[in-house]
């Protein structure tokens, strides 16, 4: 029996990479990677040369037949996303189950994650949350809005900058103008940003900017929360 590790990696700041996961990352046979590139400069600033592989949503179908080979081979597997926990609005989930339904052991090592260090980083009620991802561009975005409204827990979505206007109209639209919410931009780097407040006030925060950068995580507060 082979073991394969999900490993979460830095969000943000590379140094976040934990004593634990270096180890792990430099033992295992093979790495299996959402994109080789991005996690070369990780495993580069460590000097973990561990073989890698690419293993992302457009591949991850035909490459879980050859991360099980790998492992009834009796050779061990860790799994990294670009960054954070693999798995969460990354691959991963199938690697899991198919690991544990051939008989091999899952281990997971424990480190950054966006979701919940913008919910800590909120200062909003962090007791009980919902995470819902990256809302449906699409068909189902509106249902999807429209079931978040009475939500009596806090609320944490992921959003791309390009989109960030956009989906602070749809909160105001659906939620109201009150409604607080916590914007949180560039986790854990240098530029580190998190504004918060009602959601028009809010909202006219980022509409008076020229450009927004960087990942983005929302956090919204509680139907009932105030302050």
């Amino acid at each position: 029996m082979s073991t394969l590790y999900i490993v979460a990696t830095p969000i943000g700041n590379l140094d976040d990479l934990s004593p634990r996961a270096r180890a792990v990352l430099s033992d295992v046979s093979y790495v299996a990677c959402e994109d080789t590139r991005t996690s070369s400069v990780l495993l580069d600033k460590f000097g973990i040369d561990t073989p890698t592989f690419a293993f992302h949503q457009h591949n991850e179908h035909q490459k879980l037949r050859h991360l099980i080979n790998i492992l009834d081979a009796r050779q061990n597997v860790a799994i990294i996303s670009d960054a954070g926990m693999p798995g969460i609005s990354d691959p991963g989930f199938l690697a899991a189950r198919a690991a544990h339904q051939a008989g091999h052991s899952v281990s997971v090592i424990p480190g950054p994650d966006a979701a919940t260090t913008a919910l800590v980083d909120s200062g909003l009620p962090c007791d009980k949350y919902v995470y819902e991802g990256s809302l449906p561009q699409k068909k189902g975005r509106q249902k999807q809005l429209k079931q978040l409204v009475d939500e009596e827990r806090s609320i944490v979505l992921y959003e791309s900058p390009y989109r960030l206007i956009k989906l602070l109209e749809e909160l105001r639209q659906y939620m109201g103008d009150r409604r607080l919410v916590a914007v949180c931009r560039e986790l854990t780097k240098k530029f580190e940003e998190v504004v918060r407040g009602p959601l028009k006030t809010v909202y006219d925060t980022f509409q008076l900017r020229d450009e927004i950068k960087g990942e983005i995580v929302v956090v919204i507060a509680p139907k009932s929360y105030s302050e």
